[in-house]
């Protein structure tokens, strides 16, 4: 499904302070409102924004904020969803399920349901991610009004073309990824991402947390085109948090970008 009409989108980027879920659940909230008000219709969040995300303290942090995908918090965002009438990606939740925990990213169509919960599925090691979390075992998709059929993959998901191309192969022609990307892989961000976007003609709308006193993040938020191009990035490295705003013409730019395939075709044929 295509969307025919251009969007705004907005990204939240700030530095999460690891163990006080109450104070970025209010930075989160704030930063919703704020986009909406600016005339956003899709709105990101980062990974992992309730807890933090601090190596030495993730077990106990992220255990602290685990819920069901239908516990309060995810509840309470399901309602923001619906009362600035957006898309939501709400970054990823901490969801418990039975005696495992997941990370998930829970995206909230306009009216507030919950129309996709999308499990990580590589976790990072040298965050401390598998003695935490269980793994996801599958990429989905959904169709929205908003930017067309979408999936996610967050953070190191996200380095793997192998994600980019399965979901792009289920039709997902904008990937919405909620990050906590560190500063140490900045060329990895700087190269894969822009990568993948054309390698499979997909629109890669991208929430980063931002560098915060001992969480060495990267921040770098930014929306990149189906040809590789970033339209709009957010600060790196500054600690200060930033709203960004981007329009885009998704079925526009798909199109452009097919028109230059077409063009090509003849030069990339194998007699």
């Amino acid at each position: 499904m295509n969307t025919a009409q251009p969007v705004t989108v907005g990204i939240a980027q700030w530095a999460p302070v690891p163990g006080d879920p109450e104070y970025n659940e209010t930075v989160a909230t704030e930063a919703i409102g704020t986009l909406a008000g600016q005339g956003c219709s899709v709105v990101v969040l980062p990974e992992l924004w309730a807890c933090g995300y601090r190596n030495e303290s993730l077990p106990r942090d992220a255990t602290a904020v685990a819920e069901p995908l239908d516990g309060p918090r995810a509840r309470r965002f399901a309602a923001l969803a619906a009362k600035h009438g957006i898309l939501l990606c709400a970054g990823t939740f901490v969801e418990s399920a039975g005696e495992l925990l997941y990370n998930t990213a829970l995206v909230f169509d306009s009216t507030g349901e919950l129309v996709l919960a999308q499990r990580k599925v590589h976790l990072y090691p040298p965050g401390g991610e598998p003695g935490v979390f269980a793994a996801g075992s599958r990429f989905e998709t959904v169709d929205t009004a908003e930017l067309g059929r979408i999936g996610c993959a967050i953070c190191f998901d996200g380095d793997f073309p192998e994600t980019a191309r399965e979901l792009a192969a289920a039709g997902a022609g904008v990937v919405l990824a909620p990050a906590a990307y560190e500063v140490d892989a900045e060329s990895w961000w700087d190269t894969l991402y822009p990568a993948h976007a054309i390698t499979n003609g997909q629109w890669w709308i991208m929430a980063n947390q931002q560098c915060g006193p001992g969480v060495p993040m990267l921040g770098g938020s930014r929306v990149i085109a189906p040809d590789g191009r970033t339209v709009a990035a957010a600060a790196r490295g500054t600690g200060e948090a930033e709203l960004l705003r981007a329009r885009i013409d998704v079925a526009a730019e798909h199109e452009r970008v097919a028109a230059v395939v077409r063009l090509l075709a003849p030069r990339h044929a194998i007699d």
